[in-house]
């Protein structure tokens, strides 16, 4: 019987969950079989690459044969996993079969390009690999949209502002980061943006896009359009669960897993952004580290439940960051708002005024911590 941890992806997640193992066991045999070339690399890193001047191949901390040399793991690169046998322990790819101990699925998450016509012509910047075939066209462009005004959205608009881009941002929403703050709170990043030379197209949805002598033209279901050079879909993630699905795992935003990490078949786990954790996807870094750290000690015999305190997302938007933490989107809360020249503090509380959530901006962001702590449990 085999006694290998085998290991499906070679994202963040994976290299975590590598880096964990290592830490409790130098001798388990551990083994990565992924789609890509293998190579480490920090995936937010893409949305500043355009204003550092670094191209796809300076992302890359460890090549896959350095990590793998460093923490004595056997990888395949790209290498397709076709289907799992569960009963019989096994993992078959083109190249051949792999038996397992513990199996843990680290497929990650795709990103999400919207079914409208002349899609093709959209630019997807979820990876290495996604940077590496776009660079060239993104660095040539003048005039770039930027579809998706959340998250990603925003900090790839002010990376490419603060590289000389001409950039139009577009959402459906009617103001930034609308998932994850009311319209009073992002209005300073808003602002900062447009100050910055950036175009909102807000309350806007991508009706088509087409190729043009000049370039792409995007047509809004407002009836307007907007011309540029490169189109870029950032308006979320779809993690990665045919594989699961294809297996019979529990599936429904993404692989279901209990606090444990194990999915509905033993002996098979799920970590990073394909997991669904208490109907839950966590595509940040903080949860991964520790749900990574928690899995090691689990595969290696000593279970360990994932305990998940009060987190930071780091909005990474230099020329104005923003640091949030709790609930932060919600009719429920009561939101309170103090500006000065330090920056922004707004708090959100429930009806007994407890706090429930904060958004911290600028010299404010070292107020996060303190605020941290009195969030709930």
């Amino acid at each position: 019987m085999s006694h290998e941890i085998l290991i499906i992806g070679s994202g963040f997640a994976a290299c975590q969950l590598v880096k964990s193992l290592r830490k409790l066991d130098a001798q388990v045999p551990i083994r990565l079989l992924t789609a890509d070339s293998g190579d480490e690399y920090n995936k937010p890193d893409i949305s500043h690459a355009f204003s550092q001047g670094r191209s796809s191949a300076e992302l890359t901390r460890l090549s896959a044969a350095r990590f793998a040399e460093q923490y004595q793991v056997a990888i395949q690169p790209f290498t397709r996993v076709e289907s799992i046998d569960p009963q019989a322990r096994r993992v078959h790819t083109a190249d051949g079969s792999h038996a397992y101990a513990q199996l843990v699925l680290a497929t990650g998450a795709n990103a999400l390009v919207p079914p409208v016509p002349g899609h093709e012509l959209l630019l997807t910047l979820n990876s290495q690999g996604e940077y590496q075939a776009a660079e060239a066209q993104l660095r040539d462009a003048r005039r770039v949209l930027v579809l998706g005004a959340g998250l990603i959205g925003s900090e790839l608009a002010m990376d490419l502002l603060s590289s000389g881009k001409q950039v139009v941002l577009v959402d459906q929403a009617s103001s930034l980061l609308a998932s994850l703050m009311p319209a009073a709170v992002s209005a300073r990043l808003q602002a900062c943006l447009v100050a910055s030379g950036a175009q909102l197209r807000l309350g806007s949805g991508l009706q088509r896009l087409e190729r043009t002598d000049e370039g792409i033209r995007a047509y809004l279901d407002d009836g307007q359009w907007v011309d540029c050079d490169s189109a870029i879909a950032a308006i979320g993630l779809r993690p990665s669960i045919e594989l699961a699905r294809q297996t019979g795992l529990a599936v429904d935003r993404g692989i279901q897993v209990d606090r444990h990490l194990q999915t509905s078949a033993e002996h098979i786990y799920a970590l990073g952004d394909c997991a669904e954790i208490s109907g839950r996807v966590l595509p940040f870094l903080q949860p991964i580290q520790l749900a990574a750290s928690a899995l090691a000690k689990t595969l290696l015999g000593q279970p360990q439940a994932l305990q998940l305190p009060p987190m930071l997302i780091r909005v990474k938007t230099p020329r104005l960051p923003l640091h949030l933490a709790g609930e932060t989107s919600g009719d429920h809360l009561d939101w309170r708002l103090s500006f000065d020249e330090q920056g922004m503090l707004a708090q959100a509380f429930d009806e007994q005024a407890q706090l429930r959530g904060f958004v911290v901006s600028e010299g404010r962001l070292q107020n996060a911590f303190a605020l941290l702590r009195q969030l709930p449990g």
